[in-house]
């Protein structure tokens, strides 16, 4: 009765394969890490980013606030609803200026002029970004293609402590406030007068 072992030929053959298949999947799933590793940090890489460019955006305005606090006449209120891109002297590359689209292109920031008089001097508006990728901004969590808003307002002594501002609290300086783009803002520009 013949016996069916392997011939040394085929053996090898068979060995072959099984190193072949075993570093094949050995490198797919190292790949596979090392996408996710990718994914993640360049999630952070715009996580961060975002952050930065809000930073550095409420830094210009606590100087602005102060400048026009100490110059004559300074009206805090007029600056509310302003460019605060305008105030760094930077070439933002990610900065679209005004939005020409419903939304700026992902991972880019865009100033939303709102309709206005033609005797107001200055053009106001909201600042938005649109993420990439699922990411979270000001503590906040940001799916893609969901932008998020802000808009310069006053910031104020709030006596009282119900986070509304009244006729008799002063403004203290300027601030980026969050603002949710499906309501274009009405309730921000209400509560504020």
């Amino acid at each position: 009765m013949p016996t069916r072992f392997a011939t040394d030929d085929s053996g090898l053959a068979y060995a072959r394969r099984l190193r072949l298949l075993a570093t094949v999947s050995i490198i797919g799933a190292m790949t596979w890490f090392l996408l996710g590793v990718l994914e993640r940090e360049a999630r952070h890489a715009e996580e961060r980013s975002a952050n930065m460019v809000l930073s550095q955006l409420r830094v210009a305005l606590v100087i602005r606030g102060a400048e026009v606090m100490l110059s004559r006449g300074g009206d805090l209120e007029s600056q509310e609803g302003t460019n605060p891109f305008k105030l760094v002297e930077h070439q933002w590359p990610n900065y679209q200026g005004a939005c020409t689209a419903r939304q700026p292109d992902r991972g880019n920031w865009c100033f939303r002029l709102m309709e206005q008089k033609q005797t107001v001097s200055r053009p106001k508006g909201w600042l938005i970004y649109s993420p990439r990728q699922p990411i979270n901004i000001d503590r906040r969590p940001v799916e893609p293609n969901k932008p998020l808003a802000w808009q310069v307002t006053t910031e104020f002594a709030d006596r009282n402590g119900n986070g509304l501002r009244e006729q008799e609290e002063r403004p203290t300086g300027l601030k980026l406030s969050p603002v949710s783009l499906t309501e274009e803002a009405a309730q921000t520009q209400d509560a504020q007068r």
